[in-house]
């Protein structure tokens, strides 16, 4: 029997002990064939196992190895750093919209322990021909995923790098065609018809406004400097050859295509496929003008056609474009969010 005095300091020992809070942790294995006869046999497995002691709810970003999006998900070089061609989409996405869905199936959930895995087909984002028949070193572009904490905050956790993947290619090389539409409208209503041309105009005068404006300001005004940093001539001259190009376009003889559902995106494009615009789920729920809105994305997406310069997606998001801007203004001009955001200039700047 414990005296009354050993009890109480008992007690008073566990209160006062430390919580041991839980730990994230996770691992990304990238696995495939070593030996592969033609590109369209260009796959590879990317498996990402929960190493740590909490339930983790990942966000399933379309540009991560999560999500079969054909985008530049992955970094492939031969022995001497070559690298082919990137020849998928270029979409829009939004990871603080995504937090905030009750679409089960924009996030995935693994318990201490779990693994998911997701096979990419590498010949629909990229193109050997100029690369050839090579070893290639194939690892995710990115090990950097989000996902929600316990009070539903957006938090980022680095899943560590199992061995680099190699295989070698022969055989064919072309890439498999994309899928041109001939029609101006593709699985598109008609209530998504008309919706598609006032965003179309709207769209259209967004980028006559900003080819505008960037013609009358060459110096570093408010506008300029808050969505592409410091005012560079070199810099500001490739943002206005990027919207010269664009108000030279017609966005209402583009070609739309309606059949994507996936929630947590808003719209893509293949860059090497002008004009054509696949518009998905998050594209429907956003206003009309404004911040994140439907004619800026229109904006966003045509930035990302070779034409137009090819723009990437460094950054997503008002305030991490902002941010991108500050720190580094050689990404934001060829950021695309950060020219959505010039165009819309929503609160207005001078």
């Amino acid at each position: 029997m414990f005296s009354a005095s050993l009890r109480a300091a008992l007690v008073l020992l566990a209160a006062s002990a430390p919580a041991v809070s839980a730990v994230p942790g996770l691992s990304l294995q990238v696995a495939g064939p070593t030996v592969v006869n033609g590109v369209e046999n260009l796959q590879v497995v990317a498996t990402l196992t929960n190493t740590g002691d909490e339930t983790l709810k990942l966000l399933k970003d379309p540009n991560s190895v999560l999500h079969t999006m054909p985008a530049d998900t992955f970094a492939i070089a031969t022995e001497d750093g070559a690298s082919p061609s990137f020849v998928g989409v270029r979409l829009k996405y939004s990871p603080i919209q995504t937090s905030r869905s009750t679409d089960a199936a924009a996030f995935v959930i693994l318990a201490p322990g779990a693994s998911v895995s997701v096979t990419h087909d590498l010949s629909s984002s990229y193109d050997f021909t100029n690369t050839g028949h090579r070893n290639y070193t194939i690892t995710a572009a990115s090990n950097r995923f989000q996902f929600l904490g316990s009070n539903d905050e957006l938090s980022e956790i680095n899943a560590t790098p199992g061995p680099t993947h190699t295989a070698a290619l022969s055989g064919g090389l072309l890439r498999r065609p994309g899928l041109l539409k001939r029609a101006s409208f593709n699985g598109c209503s008609d209530d998504q018809q008309a919706t598609l041309l006032t965003a179309a105009s709207s769209a259209q005068d967004y980028a006559s406004e900003a080819a505008s404006y960037l013609g009358a300001h060459s110096d570093g005004t408010p506008r300029y400097t808050t969505w592409f940093g410091a005012y560079d001539s070199a810099h500001h001259d490739t943002v206005q050859s990027h919207f010269d190009s664009l108000n030279g376009n017609s966005f209402s003889d583009f070609t739309y295509d309606c059949t994507c559902t996936d929630s947590t995106v808003f719209a893509y494009v293949y860059p090497d496929q002008f004009g054509t615009v696949y518009l998905c789920g998050a594209f429907w729920n956003a206003p009309s003008t404004g911040a994140d809105s439907q004619a800026g994305t229109l904006v966003h997406e045509a930035t990302h056609f070779t034409a137009n310069g090819g723009t990437k997606d460094y950054a997503y998001g008002r305030e991490n474009c902002q941010a991108l801007a500050q720190s580094n203004p050689d990404e934001a001009v060829f950021n695309a969010d950060n020219h959505e955001y010039f165009a819309e200039n929503t609160p207005p700047l001078e």
